[in-house]
């Protein structure tokens, strides 16, 4: 709602305050309107209409009495003016947020109950990110089988295990269909935890269960383990050899440094490497369009003028564009990959580097250009001599942070396929790797606040 002006000297028509209060009651600022205060009236009007096309549009006819308070406040505040009395102009601007507010809460479908409920979900990605993938050990899989007669025979074959390790036995060489047997397992490495598989005649397998619940099995300190399952139902009534096997997954010796610590490594260089030379050409090509940008610069000529609110409208249009639509673009332009990602963030930090140039450009100091132009220099003398060492050292500041926001950036962007880290931790969240998703989190985030320390301690020493 627009602040009241206080110079405004509008003679009221109405004098009668319960009017007033009528009027505004059937047309909202109405009565405002009329008692002298039409800025204040129509602001009250528009804002009226605002939210009940708001309202309508949306179809959310349940919100429509919360615009009540709004509309009765404006009432009485129609007679307060009328009295001369001073009115609460925070008030109003209240009641209008509550109906705003209301919407924005149901067009955006906040559910708490939903954040609540769904935390439990983000736990793997919370684990992953506190146990980043840096450091890892050699992982080892093994695996024994066993036949079984299924279903039993009049002479089934004898238990025969052999020599090697890790072996598992059965407590008898055949079972019928639904029978439990006792597993044996031995030579396994202490401590682990496996899994019970069954493979068919066919080659097919499937995990063991117990009811609903998938059998594993526990290894003690001498790799030993001990565990029951129940044979799964088979289509072939004719006895024959089944087997059961035991499988586990663990990691043996030092800790090394994983690949993915290299991978992060690798892209990260990569993605300040964008940084770096986008904010270099972005800002080259800043400078040049910095000065027909400065209206102090091009105020000269009408021919300059033209010129200056064309490379403005450019800029702004440019900077309007967000670096991931324009990585798009040039992914389907130049293919995936780095290249793609300096060029959409080249362009953005042209379009917003050129802004904070040309402005830096048009807050210098006018004697020095007028004491140059005074001795019959031309424009190029006059920006060499006049306009460039005014200018420097906010041209350095403005470039360094730039470099810092395009590291941020080249994140985002590498989702789109523009290369870097970004990629890669598309890829890791995908496949649900939330370890190296998380070494792949704290490296953006040392990379970023170091440059960010650098970037201020630069600003701080330039300006």
């Amino acid at each position: 709602m627009a602040r009241e002006n206080s110079a405004e000297k509008n003679s009221p028509s109405i004098r009668n305050p319960s009017l007033a209060a009528l009027l505004s009651l059937l047309v909202p600022g109405l009565g405002q309107i009329l008692s002298g205060r039409r800025e204040r009236g129509v602001s009250i009007l528009l804002t009226t209409v605002v939210l009940l096309a708001l309202v309508a549009w949306l179809k959310f006819w349940d919100l429509a009495p919360l615009i009540l308070p709004f509309w009765l406040y404006n009432a009485w505040d129609a007679r307060q003016l009328v009295l001369g009395r001073r009115v609460n102009t925070t008030l109003l601007v209240l009641l209008a947020a509550l109906l705003t507010y209301s919407v924005g809460w149901r067009v955006t479908e906040i559910d708490v109950t939903q954040f609540v409920e769904g935390a439990p979900k983000i736990r793997p990605f919370v684990s992953g990110l506190l146990r980043p993938n840096y450091l890892t050990r050699e992982i080892e899989y093994g695996e024994a089988k066993s036949p079984v007669e299924v279903p039993c025979s009049d002479n089934p074959p004898p238990l025969s295990p052999g020599p090697e390790l890790p072996r598992i036995t059965l407590d008898r060489p055949c079972a019928n269909p639904g029978e439990p047997l006792e597993v044996f397992g031995e030579g396994f490495p202490p401590n682990i935890k496996g899994e019970l598989w069954w493979e068919n005649t066919i080659g097919d397998q499937s995990r063991l269960r117990v009811g609903r619940e998938f059998v594993d099995f526990q290894t003690d300190d001498q790799g030993r383990f001990q565990a029951q399952i129940v044979v799964p139902q088979v289509t072939n009534e004719n006895p024959q050899t089944h087997y059961v096997e035991a499988r586990y997954v663990t990691h043996v010796g030092p800790l090394t440094v994983s690949e993915t610590t290299y991978l992060v490594v690798q892209r990260m260089g990569e993605t300040i490497a964008q940084a770096l030379m986008a904010t270099t050409l972005g800002a080259l090509l800043a400078v040049f369009f910095s000065f027909p940008a400065a209206r102090n610069l091009m105020a000269f000529h009408p021919v300059a003028i033209l010129l200056y609110y064309v490379t403005r409208g450019m800029l702004n249009i440019l900077r309007a564009i967000e670096p991931l639509i324009m990585a798009i673009v040039f992914v389907v332009w130049v293919g995936l990959g780095p290249f793609a990602g300096v060029l959409a963030l080249t362009v953005h930090s042209i379009a917003a580097l050129g802004k904070l140039y040309s402005e830096a450009i048009e807050s210098i100091e006018p004697g020095p250009i007028e004491a140059i132009t005074a001795t019959g220099a031309n424009r190029i003398q006059v920006i060499w001599f006049a306009v460039l060492p005014q200018v420097w050292p906010p041209f350095i500041a403005f470039t360094v942070y730039r470099w810092d926001i395009n590291v941020r950036m080249s994140t985002i962007i590498g989702f789109v396929g523009g290369g870097g880290i970004g990629f890669l931790l598309q890829q890791w969240i995908r496949l649900t790797d939330f370890r190296s998703a998380g070494a792949a989190i704290w490296a953006i985030a040392l990379v970023v606040t170091v440059l960010d320390f650098l970037s201020r301690e630069v600003r701080r020493r330039v300006v």
